[in-house]
């Protein structure tokens, strides 16, 4: 079997700037349809929405926008914090 070195033995994700392919696929598709959407409806919340996705799948270091915001929550919220006093 061959290694390889770069990058990461071809095991890693393939990413475009700052999404995964999947999502920026996703993000391109959805832009065409809101900048259609706008044009034609004069329907901005397409546009909006397509914009919300593109925040949260930033991808940096294999976590997105969104899933640091789950563990933030999960973190100060929904989870409890337990303190130890000695």
């Amino acid at each position: 079997m061959t290694t390889y070195l770069y990058p990461q033995n071809l095991k890693a994700t393939a990413n475009l700037w700052l999404w995964s392919l999947w999502d920026f696929a996703i993000l391109c598709v959805a832009a065409l349809l809101s900048v259609l959407a706008l044009v034609q409806l004069h329907f901005m919340v397409p546009a909006a929405v397509t914009l919300c996705f593109g925040f949260l799948t930033i991808r940096m270091e294999e976590t997105t926008v969104l899933d640091f915001l789950k563990y933030a929550v999960r973190y100060f919220i929904s989870s409890q914090q337990i303190y130890d006093w000695r």
